[in-house]
């Protein structure tokens, strides 16, 4: 009987770290796209993601269609393109976006390259650097990732709103769940 009894504890503890893991990253991420800008900032950083070949993949041309919504909406934002190159990508992320934006009709004069960065964390920090002191900025990404992008700028000092793209409906489960694991990691290791 005590065998039987530590069995169900044992199990109702792992179905409970079971249903956190689910539901407070989720409540998070959603809650994070409740923050919608309004060109209050006058600096939007756009999230990279992967370039196939020179050609921004599907999520980055995602946050590329909200980011030139987002700058004809408001003309005095200037976008932050922020993305290293990957070993697979021929170019660097910021490189594609730029490309991409100027075909939009968007000015170059309102675009600054961020490069270097290779992770969240560094897209912010890297920004950061590149930009005068700032009480907050905009961040434009897919809705999964704005609740990390959100947490990440305020380890940083940075107020935020939030430009939400969407995400593929391909990669939409595999990339929420993955979320869910990077989202408990930046929260321990704040990056």
């Amino acid at each position: 009987m005590k065998k039987l009894i530590g069995i169900v504890i044992v199990a109702a503890l792992l179905l409970a770290g079971l249903m956190m893991f689910w539901l407070i990253p989720a409540e998070r991420m959603k809650e994070a796209q409740q923050h919608t800008a309004d060109g209050s900032y006058k600096y939007a950083v756009v999230l990279g993601a992967k370039v196939n070949g020179e050609e921004p993949s599907l999520s980055l041309r995602y946050r590329l269609e909200a980011a030139t919504e987002y700058a004809k909406r408001f003309p005095h934002v200037q976008l932050v393109l922020s993305g290293g190159q990957g070993k697979d990508e021929a170019l660097s992320e910021a490189q594609a976006m730029y490309t991409y934006l100027i075909q939009q009709g968007i000015e170059k004069e309102r675009l600054l390259l961020e490069d270097q960065s290779t992770s969240t964390y560094e897209n912010l920090k890297y920004t950061q650097e590149l930009l005068p002191e700032l009480a907050g900025v905009t961040i434009i990404s897919s809705d999964f990732h704005l609740a990390r992008a959100r947490f990440l700028a305020k380890q940083l000092g940075w107020e935020t709103d939030v430009v939400t793209a969407r995400t593929p409906e391909i990669v939409k489960t595999k990339v929420w769940i993955r979320e869910r694991l990077a989202l408990f990691k930046t929260w321990i290791f704040r990056k």
